[in-house]
């Protein structure tokens, strides 16, 4: 190797050429440098990478080996992926959102074969449910089977609770778009640690503990405002009585007159029915369609615990029964689906959204033996399982009766001003009632003050409750208000629940509506069309519009009779041409 050599090499980098002859090169011949030649190997290996890159490249840029070289690809991260989820799918946190959340447990009707699978599960080292319940007193509540299924379940080793780092997600943050109420995510335990979760005992009531109703044949109406003939009419000073929470207590709570609610007392039920209503059960799930006027929706997503321990009781009319009937959908099973219907005859009210407040407020009237009931509106389809919903709302929450609020409204009087410009009640009637409370309750605007009560106006339409003492009266008095007032409950909601938590120390769960929106979905009353969507706005020249009709009459040959034979159509080409031409610009 010489120094011309290397020069030439390096002519190419301009002035580092004199550079390395001076500097470079002065130095090699003062000392001498070991040339190594590369082996052999090398060469070869080298002149192969030379001949199979141009060989792969030719043929991966064929368009099918590449699509095949892809499918491959994807077959592996497909592959990957499910091994990745197979591996998570260990920890059981169950997140539910807009298609809720379904147990992976299996749920068995034979209490052994839950035992075993929770013991091989919980021996694999899965996570379950936190705490332990063996200082609980256990109970024997007349239903042995539930008694049976949740006892077995509680026996079993629990680590952690499952939900207890998830936290609801930040809401959208502002902008321009108007974001209407949607749901949102929910963390919900598996079935059978929700049952196993249920107290095994009845939540303590604060100061009220004997909670008696009037009995009345012969109410008197001696007030303008005095409520209903169902109601009893009760006075003014009996209501502010009734606010006053004392260890005892008998008040106005509907169903006045006959021998017990039901029964010749107006809102009037079968004897069948009744023995039924009286039976013991730990939940119900109950409903109402009064007038017609809402389809019944079918729940989905039950669990097989809830399909046989938890009855679903749907209240109707004559006249939507008389519909049911001539569509077939009623027999003499009286069931539909997952309900069980119940007629109700002799109703107190000509409004039926007032009488649909008796079962919404007066479960607990109806259903003496019933420990925990969820209230759905007519127009709403369960999509939860009950267990589920009772353990998130109530038993982890600490809770004996909980509700959603307004996914907009907290101030009494910016709901009024809203129901009367909806048209939902009689205007008068509403200004009468926020001035009453105005005047004789010191209502005011929400404000700070209250925290941490975070809104005085609820989505009534969903009520999650534990039949005690305290959370009865409260449901009474809410009807008292109703009975007197307009049946618009928002308005009532929040005096009713201030005046009594002034006396005792008790308060409701008032948990977020996109919540509620996770469990039960929305319909749309009979008569009511849901809002039309806006038509997406697309590029004429991806649809046409058609041709007018007009355009078929200008081809058509309306000079024929007139044309003697023979004679040649001049301007033929040229009518075409405009022909098409308007065509054109009727199209774009």
């Amino acid at each position: 190797m010489t120094g011309g050599s290397l020069g030439l090499r390096t002519s190419s980098y301009g002035s580092l050429q004199q550079q390395f002859q001076n500097g470079f090169l002065q130095a090699t011949q003062a000392s001498p440098v070991l040339v190594r030649k590369p082996s052999k190997m090398l060469l070869s290996s080298s002149r192969e990478k030379e001949r199979l890159l141009p060989f792969i490249c030719r043929y991966v840029g064929r368009r099918r080996v590449a699509m095949l070289l892809l499918v491959v690809l994807a077959l592996l991260v497909f592959v990957f992926g499910s091994f990745t989820v197979n591996k998570e799918s260990n920890i059981t946190l169950h997140i539910g959102s807009m298609t809720p959340y379904r147990s992976d447990f299996p749920v068995f009707s034979n209490p052994l074969e839950v035992e075993n699978s929770l013991g091989d599960k919980n021996s694999s080292g899965q996570n379950s449910l936190g705490g332990s319940d063996q200082s609980r007193a256990p109970s024997i509540p007349p239903s042995a089977t539930i008694t049976t299924l949740r006892d077995v379940i509680r026996s079993t080793p629990r680590l952690g609770h499952q939900c207890e780092n998830f936290t609801l997600p930040p809401p959208p943050p502002p902008g321009s778009k108007k974001i209407g109420p949607r749901p949102c995510e929910v963390c919900y335990l598996p079935v059978e640690d929700a049952i196993a979760s249920m107290p095994s005992s009845p939540s303590k009531s604060p100061v009220l503990q004997n909670l008696t109703y009037v009995h009345d044949e012969n109410p008197i109406k001696t007030e303008i405002h005095g409520g209903s003939d169902f109601g009893g009419y009760p006075s003014m000073k009996q209501r502010n009585e009734s606010f006053d929470i004392k260890e005892s207590m008998t008040v106005h709570c509907g169903f006045v007159k006959g021998s017990k609610p039901g029964d010749r007392s107006g809102f009037d039920i079968d004897e069948a029915d009744l023995m039924e209503l009286e039976q013991f059960h730990e939940v119900i799930v109950a409903s109402a369609i009064f007038g017609n006027y809402d389809n019944i929706q079918q729940p989905r997503n039950i669990s097989e615990a809830a399909r046989k321990n938890v009855p679903f009781y749907m209240f109707i009319d004559e006249k939507t029964e008389a519909v049911m009937k001539n569509s077939s959908d009623l027999d003499s099973s009286k069931k539909f689906g997952f309900w069980r219907i119940i007629v109700v005859r002799n109703i107190p009210y000509t409004d039926p959204r007032r009488n649909g407040k008796v079962p919404k407020l007066l479960l607990h009237r109806i259903f003496p033996n019933v420990r925990y009931s969820i209230w759905i509106d007519g127009k709403l389809q369960l999509v939860v399982d009950p267990y589920q919903i009772l353990e998130r709302f109530l038993w982890r929450e600490n809770a004996n009766i909980a509700i959603s609020r307004h996914y907009k409204r907290y101030d009494v009087f910016v709901e009024a001003e809203a129901n009367k410009n909806a048209g939902k009640f009689d205007n008068a009637s509403i200004d009468y009632q926020i001035d009453f409370y105005r005047r004789e309750e010191n209502l005011t605007a929400y404000n700070e003050s209250k925290l941490p009560i975070t809104s005085d106006v609820p989505e009534g339409c969903v009520i999650v409750k534990e039949h005690i003492p305290i959370t009865n009266l409260f449901t009474c008095l809410w009807f008292n208000e109703v009975d007197r007032f307009t049946p618009r409950d928002q308005l009532s909601f929040s005096t009713v629940r201030d005046k009594i938590m002034s006396k005792v120390s008790w308060s409701i769960n008032m948990f977020e509506d996109c919540e509620r929106r996770n469990f039960v979905i929305q319909d749309y009353h009979k008569g009511v069309k849901p809002p039309p969507r806006p038509r997406p706005v697309s590029p004429v020249i991806r649809h046409p519009s058609p041709l007018p009709r007009s355009i078929p009459v200008v081809r058509s040959p309306v000079k024929k009779s007139n044309r003697r034979k023979g004679e040649r159509r001049s301007g033929q080409k040229r009518h075409r041409k405009v022909i098409a031409g308007s065509r054109d610009n009727n199209s774009f």
